[in-house]
C-alpha cells in the first residue's frame, strides 16, 4: 500500500489512539492527530503533528481537512466511563454522537470516504450467547453503549446512500501498555480492572473491589475477554488497509475469543507482581453481564488478523511496568 496516505486521528492523544498514532507513524503513514486532551496527553502523541482542538469547531475542523487533505479517518474521541454515562448522559450524547455527526459532515464535504470508528462491546448489552458475534441484536443497557450503537448506524446509513466506507471496530476490554514502555494508560481515573489492580500491587490504592461474586461463572465472577492494546492498534493497520483496497464497510470484534473472570485476573496480577494486595468483595455493579467474550473469527478471516499478545500475564506485566513507570 502507498505509505503516502494521510490519515486524520481524532483522540490520538488518548490511551488506544496514541498507540494507533505511534503503529501508524511507525509504518510510514502520513498522521495527524485532533485531540481536546481532555483526557490525552501531548507527549503521548510520538508520531505527526498535534492540533488541539474540540470536534465541536466545526470550522476548525473544516480549515483542518482543507489544508491536510486526509485520505482517511480514525475516530477514537469519546468519553468511555459507563457509570459516568449514567449520570451524565446529555454529556455522552453530546461529545460521542453529535460531535461524531460534526466530523462526518466534514468527511463528506471534503470527500473523505475511509472511516475507521472505535466501537465498543457495550452495544451488545448483555448479550444472550457468549462468545458473541457480530451479528447479534444490538442492546445496549447505558448511554455509552447507545451513543456508540448510533454512531454504528449513522454509520451504516451514511454507507447506503454516499460515496462512504466504514469499518467499525467494536473493543472488548483492552489492557496493557506499549511493549517498549513508551506509552500506556495514563488517565487518573481510569476504572479498568488490570489498571485498577497494578494500581493496587504498586500502593497507589489502599485496595481493590470485586463486584458481584455471586454471578453465574465458575467462580461466580464476571468474565471478560482481554486484548493487549498494540494488537488493537496492528487491528487498525489492516482495517485501513482492507478499507482502502476493498472499498468493503463492515463490522469486526476486537477481542481474543477466551475470558478471564475477575478473580482470575487477581490472582494473576499478584502473581505477576509478587505482592499479596487487600481485596474487597462488594454488590453487583448495575448492567454488568456475566460473560462478554468475542467471538473473533471474522477479523481473522477476513482481514487476516493474527494476535500476537494473547497471554494475561503478559498484559499484566506491561500494564505493571508502564505503572511503576508513572511513579
Amino acid at each position: 500500500m502507498d505509505k503516502t496516505i494521510r490519515v486524520l486521528v481524532t483522540g490520538g492523544a488518548g490511551y488506544i489512539g496514541s498507540h494507533v498514532v505511534k503503529a501508524l507513524g511507525q509504518r510510514g503513514y502520513s498522521v495527524l492527530t485532533i485531540d481536546n486532551l481532555s483526557h490525552g496527553h501531548k507527549e503521548s502523541v510520538v508520531y505527526g503533528e498535534l492540533i488541539i482542538l474540540d470536534l465541536s469547531d466545526r470550522e476548525s475542523l473544516d480549515k483542518i481537512f482543507h489544508t491536510f487533505r486526509p485520505h482517511a479517518v480514525m475516530h477514537f474521541a469519546a468519553y468511555i466511563v459507563v457509570p459516568e454515562s449514567v449520570k451524565d448522559p446529555l454529556k455522552y450524547y453530546k461529545n460521542n454522537f453529535c460531535n461524531t455527526l460534526n466530523l462526518l459532515d466534514v468527511c463528506l464535504k471534503h470527500k473523505v470516504k475511509n472511516f475507521i470508528f472505535s466501537s465498543s462491546a457495550a452495544v451488545y448489552g448483555i448479550p444472550e450467547k457468549s462468545p458473541v458475534s457480530e451479528n447479534a441484536i444490538l442492546a445496549p443497557i447505558n448511554p455509552y453503549g447507545r451513543s456508540k450503537a448510533m454512531v454504528e448506524n449513522v454509520l451504516f446509513d451514511l454507507a447506503q446512500a454516499e460515496d462512504f466506507k466504514y469499518i467499525s471496530l467494536r473493543y472488548f476490554n483492552v489492557a496493557g501498555a506499549d511493549s517498549r514502555g513508551q506509552l500506556g494508560q495514563k488517565r487518573a481515573d481510569a476504572t479498568h480492572l488490570i489498571t485498577l489492580a497494578v494500581k493496587t500491587a504498586l500502593g497507589k490504592r489502599p485496595h481493590l473491589e470485586i463486584y458481584g461474586t455471586d454471578y453465574p461463572t465458575k467462580d461466580g465472577t464476571c468474565i471478560r475477554d482481554y486484548i493487549h492494546v498494540e494488537d488493537i492498534a496492528f487491528a487498525h493497520l489492516l482495517a485501513l488497509e482492507y478499507l482502502i483496497e476493498k472499498g468493503q464497510s463492515d463490522v469486526f470484534n476486537c477481542g481474543y475469543g477466551h475470558g478471564y473472570s475477575v478473580r482470575e485476573v487477581v490472582e494473576a496480577t499478584k502473581k505477576v507482581s509478587g505482592v499479596d494486595f487487600k481485596v474487597i468483595e462488594t454488590h453487583r455493579r448495575e448492567g454488568d453481564p456475566p460473560e462478554l467474550v468475542a467471538d473473533t473469527k471474522k477479523i481473522k478471516e477476513l482481514m487476516g488478523w493474527i494476535p500476537k499478545y494473547d497471554d494475561l500475564n503478559y498484559i499484566i506485566k506491561t500494564a505493571l511496568e508502564w505503572e511503576r513507570k508513572l511513579s
